[in-house]
């Protein structure tokens, strides 16, 4: 019986390939809508899948099971029914909070304080405009780790004393210096203060929802910074993440409880504060891409009915042009589910074709997209056998009628049909 079906499976292979040759160009435009469909299907599921988990990547580097303690809450959006007026008189994130916050907050593992300013950096006759100063404390490379290639981090004797030094983003060396292997020990200057690099950050490349954007930044200890900055125009703010077997829910509950206690804000007052979890974010991105993907789905589908009734036209002109063949093979004993599978399975061959053609074109458009995007598009093992497997569907629906047609003709007036 398996030696059977092997043999059945090789023929039906053989004349799907016979017919793909023997009639190029029909075979060739009946096939474009499977074609097209599976591009549209893996081509569309690819690119959504590779920018999700490009932008996820970006929102799990701004801290794993992490509140940002803000004034503004960053989930409500910023359009035009953006409730600015019930944010903007709220007090601004302190640095003496932080204290407090890991004194009352048992759920809390580190905190971190982050002001910044955007402002020039100049080293011998090179000036850099726009460069991304930030001064923070010591729990901040705990949340936000930053990798170094050159030099080391600010210890934590720097961080007590306030010392002038920094950790240089990869671009700003390399424009600075001409090369960044050279950053660690120069001396530049900004705002009036000369600061020594004892580090260079790795290269993190273009980031599409902004994030920290180390490469266009230098990270400084927070006493030195708010020396050289006005700290409540300097965008404070504070990181706090859960201990290890805490939930991003359960330290949020927490810390409501902590702020209000710190505020000192009675039973019926509102919260002057707002908690933004990173997990929402990763949430509400998600459900953005699920509409992506639907219409991706809905596009495709329409090629893939186009693509259904031109493998049906093969099949039908297939049986016609073989009928004193089937007729043949049922006179000396093929019975109708033999017939059958040879046809169902030449039809799913021939939808598989041109399903590998669909995905060769997507390998093609991977690749000028990863040139053109600043992020990886690639083809998941998963997305090529759904389309090999959404190829064997169509097949199959595309070759049904036609190979039931076959499967019951009567051998002798299928004979007599030459």
């Amino acid at each position: 019986m398996f030696r059977r079906s092997i043999e059945i499976i090789t023929s039906s292979f053989k004349m799907a390939l016979q017919e793909l040759w023997k009639n190029k160009l029909r075979t060739f435009l009946s096939l474009f809508g499977i074609t097209i469909g599976i591009f549209c299907i893996i081509g569309v599921l690819a690119t959504v899948n590779s920018l999700e988990r490009n932008i996820q990547n970006e929102v799990k580097s701004l801290g794993t099971n992490t509140i940002y303690i803000d004034k503004w809450d960053y989930t409500s959006g910023g359009g035009p029914d953006y409730p600015w007026w019930k944010f903007v008189n709220r007090p601004l994130p302190k640095h003496q909070e932080v204290k407090l916050i890991k004194e009352r907050t048992p759920s809390a593992q580190y905190v971190a304080f982050r002001i910044k300013v955007s402002d020039n950096v100049e080293y011998s006759n090179k000036t850099l405009s726009n460069v991304n100063i930030y001064g923070i404390n010591e729990d901040f490379n705990n949340i936000q780790p930053i990798e170094l290639i050159n030099g080391r981090y600010i210890s934590d004797a720097e961080f007590d004393r306030g010392s002038n030094a920094v950790v240089m983003g990869y671009d700003v060396a390399e424009k600075l210096f001409g090369t960044a292997n050279i950053a660690p020990g120069k001396e530049i200057m900004s705002r009036g203060k000369k600061i020594r690099v004892i580090g260079v950050i790795k290269k993190q490349g273009k980031q599409l929802i902004g994030g920290w954007d180390f490469d266009q930044s230098i990270v400084i200890p927070y006493k030195f910074a708010r020396g050289i900055m006005n700290e409540t125009r300097a965008d404070p703010l504070i990181m706090v993440q859960g201990q290890d077997n805490i939930t991003s829910k359960a330290l949020k509950d927490d810390l409501v409880g902590t702020m209000r206690a710190i505020h000192k804000l009675t039973p019926t007052k509102e919260d002057d504060f707002a908690l933004n979890d990173i997990n929402d974010f990763s949430d509400t991105i998600s459900s953005l891409f699920v509409g992506l993907n639907l219409g991706g789905w809905a596009i495709a589908a329409l090629s893939l009915i186009v693509g259904m009734f031109g493998v049906a036209n093969i099949m039908f002109v297939t049986v016609r042009e073989r009928t004193s063949q089937i007729g043949l093979k049922k006179a000396i004993g093929a019975k109708r589910r033999v017939i059958l599978a040879e046809f169902l399975l030449e039809s799913a061959f021939l939808c598989i074709i041109g399903g590998l053609i669909g995905l060769t074109l997507v390998f093609g458009l991977t690749q000028i997209l990863s040139k053109a995007l600043s992020f990886p598009v690639f083809i998941s093992t998963g997305y090529m056998i759904l389309a090999i497997f959404i190829c064997i569907i169509v097949g199959i629906l595309a070759g049904f009628i036609p190979a039931l047609q076959a499967a019951k003709m009567d051998p002798v007036e299928a004979i007599r049909s030459k």
